[in-house]
């Protein structure tokens, strides 16, 4: 990856004045009741767009959403999404009712400079999601210049973000180098010590990923259930925690290589149980070897966060995905929330740098209010998780090689 992030080409060397630049963006986003509920994607977009436009390129913009099959879905048309992003770009976005055929060639011809257009669902076709040449060619064909501003599609090898970068000089939007910048200088050249913060439900989903990060880390914190599992396979008794007990003996093994490669590990002292797991259930907090059989820990203790505080404390660099607890219902969103904000305020003091990603992770971090504070929060899941178990995403591959862009500048 750090070649990657090293050898792509930007809009700083992009003359596309007069030129139909085809943008593969990442609408998919959340809707309800038919409107756009959440407009980060969106938002995190414009700068690319506004760029491309006022160096007067003709912009047509393309994305999937959800899961179409194949079939046009009018629950799944990004109709309403073109609706949201000209609000949000304060101006008229023009609209294809599809990506391919003669209604969008028809569309991006009446384009004129400076213009943004956007092209109906590319799920609509099957050969979207089985990288079809055909199709490849077909969206290639709207363009003289390919951009690429969705990291969070560039794990997917797909007809939008892997076909057409090999048919056309290709560069990376805004937001693309933004996050292979900021992921890049949280892994690969990191200001050491550098820390990660490692949480979920199941240690099975992370296997990739902690395998990646033991030897490239000073410092690891597993929270969330995943704890439990490590807890119990050091034969402390969790009670009726979340754990995955086939998985003692890799828990084990975790444990030894980080041991080996120097990566301290850190687990739970203490604990917040409960009986129930709903909002505002009786609990109380106990030491880790002192859960009770009929109850479940649902968030770390106070004496866990505040060690985790300390040892953030002395990082330099921190990458963060998954909650320490039960972040979603009170009050088992307190360790989360007070760990965050640690977080939060390290970066705003300089100390630290702060990067952050993955679904869940991203709400918790609202909901401490700390997002806006960390060095860069990142909006892709399924991405940022292989990024962070070091595998190779075909969409930033694809702008590296020697298909597209020709050569790194």
């Amino acid at each position: 990856m750090a070649a990657a992030a090293t050898s792509f080409r930007t809009l700083d060397s992009l003359d596309c004045a007069g030129k139909r630049v085809l943008l593969r963006a990442d609408l998919n986003v959340p809707m309800r009741e038919g409107r756009v509920s959440d407009l980060t994607r969106v938002e995190r977009l414009v700068p690319t767009i506004r760029e491309l436009a006022d160096k007067g390129a003709r912009v047509i913009v393309v994305s999937h959403f959800d899961r179409p099959k194949g079939k046009r879905v009018p629950e799944m048309s990004l109709a309403p999404v073109r609706e949201a992003l000209a609000g949000t770009l304060g101006h008229p976005v023009h609209w294809a009712d599809d990506c391919t055929g003669p209604e969008a060639e028809r569309a991006v011809a009446a384009l004129r400079d400076g213009e943004v257009l956007v092209l109906e669902n590319t799920r609509y076709y099957a050969g979207e999601e089985k990288n079809d040449p055909e199709l490849a060619r077909a969206l290639a064909a709207h363009a003289d210049i390919y951009v690429n501003d969705a990291f969070s599609a560039a794990h997917r090898a797909h007809a939008s973000t892997e076909g057409v970068a090999r048919l056309l000089p290709s560069y990376a939007g805004r937001l693309m180098q933004q996050e292979l910048e900021a992921l890049t200088l949280a892994l690969e050249n990191p200001e050491r010590p550098v820390g990660a913060v490692v949480g979920g439900a199941k240690i099975s989903t992370k296997l990739d990923l902690i395998g990646n990060i033991l030897g490239k880390v000073d410092l690891l914190i597993i929270g969330g259930a995943m704890a439990n599992t490590f807890l119990a396979a050091k034969g402390v008794s969790v009670g009726r925690s979340l754990q995955e007990a086939d998985m003692h003996d890799t828990a084990r093994a975790i444990m030894a290589q980080a041991e080996a490669r120097g990566c301290e590990i850190l687990l739970p002292v203490d604990a917040v149980v409960a009986t129930e797991f709903k909002a505002g259930a009786p609990n109380r907090t106990v030491p880790v070897d002192a859960v009770p059989d009929d109850a479940m820990i649902l968030d770390a203790g106070p004496l866990t966060v505040q060690r985790l505080g300390e040892k953030v404390g002395g990082l330099k660099t921190l990458v963060w995905n998954g909650p320490l607890g039960a972040f979603e219902i009170e009050p088992f969103d307190v360790g989360t929330n007070t760990l965050a904000r640690k977080v939060a305020e390290l970066t705003r003091a300089g100390t630290l740098r702060s990067v952050a990603g993955g679904g869940d992770t991203v709400s918790a971090l609202r909901h401490a209010g700390a997002a806006g504070d960390f060095s860069y929060v990142s909006t892709a899941g399924g991405a940022f998780l292989e990024w962070l178990e070091g595998k190779t995403l075909p969409g930033i591959l694809a702008l590296t090689s020697l298909g597209g862009i020709a050569a790194p500048v």
